[in-house]
């Protein structure tokens, strides 16, 4: 009994306000930085690449697909949204759930969200070369073929290793271990840049839908509608990347939930219209085997100049993502091994920087080695699986919390609990269930390998435990 009791051992929310408020991080992040490091972790490779692939499933209702997904996405951002103005701590949903649910439960979540972090990151790295060797390509120069990708990412073509794609992440590790600082001002200055050229493809691509190409509207009915969604889920994630700079915000009570659910509702608008002006343009079938829906687009209205830009975009638009999930991995790592369940060494902070930068060096060459050896393209479900996991953990633990502890002060709370985080619970499972029998198998193994971590290494060295 003793033994099983210490799996579900919480932190005491007093003891992590503690932690927080004396952390080495430094506060530099203000309300819209939080809105544009959102928007930097989530408009990248859904948009602009894996459009195309839910068109095939939802044809011309791809934009109710994102609708979909985006609402599974707001139920979940409001109970971060809860959480990140009640415990402003590193860690994201893990810390939340170490308080409410335990520890083997926190352990869980957190390794499933490396899968979301880690993964995401080496797997848009590896958009991202796709992108930049065609931009390449463009001024007539070309990387020698062994160097463009991964072992067997391309069949018949003989390549050892994904240059671009581990170079990146290097740049992308060496600007993070420079300081959150440096660090959100270049991410700032990327996502005008990626937001402005969305809105040129709107502004000029209404202009050449063809009403015709909505008919039939849904060819696969309800089934291909919540398919498309599980894909086009991916193309929201890293609005909950905002909650692991909570040690770096400044007023995190009120501008963590204005980070969260700002970023979330302008990229929606921005998907829903993008997604219905594309599929409007290109007949849904056209988008087979296409990696660039968004400049096919284009293309075909015959707006090549634009179809550049938004090519330019793409690149810009990756390397925002690439690093804010790098940033959201790191500071995850920081907080599970602050709590003893880790090597110290990821929670070590340099007194210059103020920046784990011991941890970032190591994260970021793990995950550029795999963007450079490891063909990530079929991970996107994988991902999407961890995620989901995460959120409907944290909707739980919003109705558990609610419980034990009421009297809590709650800058931002989610109306209508518990129906609107059991709603988010079941819509998580729905998009689950959509996902192949591969990806649930798959995701069984990653969670069995963290079991043995936590039970080898973590639970007796855990803080709590000593």
């Amino acid at each position: 009994m003793k033994k099983s009791m210490s799996l579900l051992r919480k932190k005491d929310v007093s003891v992590m306000l503690d932690a927080g408020s004396h952390s080495k991080l430094a506060r530099h992040l203000s309300g819209i930085d939080l809105v544009l490091l959102g928007i930097g972790a989530i408009i990248g490779t859904g948009i602009f690449v894996l459009t195309g692939t839910g068109a095939l499933y939802a044809g011309p209702a791809l934009p109710v697909s994102f609708i979909i997904s985006a609402i599974v996405c707001a139920l979940a951002a409001l109970c971060y949204a809860e959480f990140s103005s009640m415990i402003p701590v590193s860690g994201s949903v893990y810390t939340y759930t170490y308080a409410t649910l335990g520890e083997l439960i926190a352990w869980i979540i957190g390794w499933d969200l490396l899968l979301e972090y880690g993964l995401a990151a080496s797997a848009v790295a590896t958009g991202w070369s796709g992108y930049f060797q065609s931009l390449l390509a463009g001024f007539g120069l070309e990387l020698p073929k062994i160097l463009t990708a991964a072992p067997g990412a391309v069949p018949g073509e003989t390549t050892y290793f994904n240059l671009p794609a581990f170079a990146v992440l290097m740049v992308i590790t060496l600007l993070l271990s420079r300081g959150i600082k440096e660090t959100k001002r270049i991410n700032n200055i990327m996502v005008l840049v990626k937001v402005a050229v969305v809105i040129l493809f709107i502004v000029v691509g209404i202009w050449y839908v063809e009403p015709g190409n909505y008919q039939p509207f849904a060819p696969f009915g309800v089934s291909g509608i919540l398919q498309a969604s599980a894909i086009a889920f991916f193309a929201y994630l890293g609005f909950d990347a905002v909650t692991s700079a909570a040690e770096e915000v400044k007023d995190p009570g009120r501008n963590l939930p204005i980070g969260i659910l700002g970023s979330l509702a302008i990229v929606t608008v921005l998907y829903v219209i993008v997604s219905a002006i594309m599929v409007g343009i290109v007949p849904f079938k056209q988008f087979e085997g296409v990696d660039s829906p968004v400049s096919l687009a284009l293309k075909v209205a015959g707006q090549d100049w634009v179809a550049g830009f938004v090519d330019l975009g793409a690149i810009v638009g990756m390397t925002t993502v690439i690093l804010v999930m790098t940033y959201g991995l790191i500071r995850l790592l920081f907080a599970m091994s602050r709590d003893g369940l880790l090597p110290a060494v990821f929670s070590d902070v340099d007194e210059k920087t103020h920046t784990p930068v011991k941890a970032t060096w190591i994260l970021g060459t793990i995950a550029a080695l795999l963007a450079g050896f490891v063909p990530l393209g079929t991970l996107a479900e994988l991902i999407n699986i961890g995620t989901l996991a995460a959120f409907a953990l944290i909707s739980v633990a919003i109705i558990i919390l609610r419980k034990t502890q009421p009297d809590m002060k709650r800058v931002f709370k989610v109306p209508f609990v518990p129906v609107l985080p059991i709603l988010s619970v079941l819509a998580c499972f729905l998009l689950m269930t959509n996902l192949a029998g591969f990806t649930w198998i798959a995701f069984f193994i990653w969670t069995g390998i963290g079991l043995l971590i936590y039970f080898g290494y973590g639970r007796r060295r855990s803080n709590l435990h000593q």
